[in-house]
């Protein structure tokens, strides 16, 4: 397992080292993720300039879901972006020298790809969330900045999860699957107001199919105090067992994998 870890160091520092010999392109992509992100933001923002609430929740209380969930969202886009490349390794061979290397497939296609570039939304995430921390009206004790920080990290996991299922689907259709990017940016847009707003059958779905709302719309419940039981404050821990069912998955898709020949 250490070993594991220093290859991966060694690999985000390389990763980080290429991307910064372009410095300019390098800043500038992350100000237009900046950008867009902002944009997002601003969306919520006019919403709620036009209405006090909805579903009962205020502005301050929504960017909670928008921080957290645009910060879970940019830390597994950052760090899971080879993942997303995995199409185009099947397509040119390159996944047959993975599969020869005496290293873990699944960690060798992580750290092919590192979105660094992608820093500019999770600034941005960050700068709404130290906003909301102190308006949202959450009065923080030492279990609700747990559940916080729970939000944010097995949301990441969910996200990556997402994202191996849709390097998995490559096995199947050659090329990945664009349908998953509804549940991936489209679960980051989504997750812009509680997932409650959307309604019932929606909130179940993203419950117990994509467990989306298991680190967004119940932990807030247990933030904002509308529910008292601690079992809210680990359901983000639930959630992150998706990635099981996502390996499970890829690891089916692998077993029917035939080389390219090239």
């Amino acid at each position: 397992m250490q070993l594991y870890f220093n290859l991966y160091f060694k690999f985000l520092g390389m990763h980080l080292k290429g991307q910064m010999q372009y410095k300019a392109s390098f800043f500038m992509t992350a100000i237009g993720r900046f950008f867009v992100s902002f944009a997002m933001f601003l969306s919520v923002y006019f919403m709620f300039s036009r209405f006090n609430a909805v579903e009962g929740f205020t502005f301050e209380q929504a960017l909670l879901c928008f921080a957290t969930v645009h910060m879970a969202f940019s830390l597994a886009e950052m760090f899971g972006r080879g993942f997303d490349a995995f199409p185009l390794m099947l397509g040119n061979g390159e996944f047959d020298r993975v599969l020869v290397r005496p290293r873990n497939i699944i960690f060798q296609v992580l750290v092919t790809k590192m979105g660094f570039a992608r820093l500019g939304r999770l600034v941005q995430a960050a700068i709404v969330l130290c906003y909301a921390i102190p308006a949202s009206g959450v009065i923080w004790t030492w279990d609700k900045v747990l559940t916080l920080c729970l939000m944010i990290l097995c949301g990441s996991a969910v996200f990556s999860g997402l994202f191996l299922i849709y390097a998995a689907f490559s096995f199947f259709t050659v090329e990945g699957l664009d349908l998953m990017n509804i549940f991936t940016d489209g679960g980051c847009e989504f997750g812009r107001y509680p997932f409650s707003v959307y309604g019932e059958h929606v909130l179940r779905f993203l419950t117990f199919v994509i467990p989306l709302a298991l680190f967004q719309y119940y932990p807030l419940l247990y933030l904002l105090d509308r529910e008292r039981n601690p079992l809210f404050m680990f359901l983000p821990l639930i959630g992150s067992l998706f990635l099981l069912p996502s390996y499970v998955f890829f690891r089916a898709g692998l077993r029917r994998y035939k080389s390219t020949g090239s």
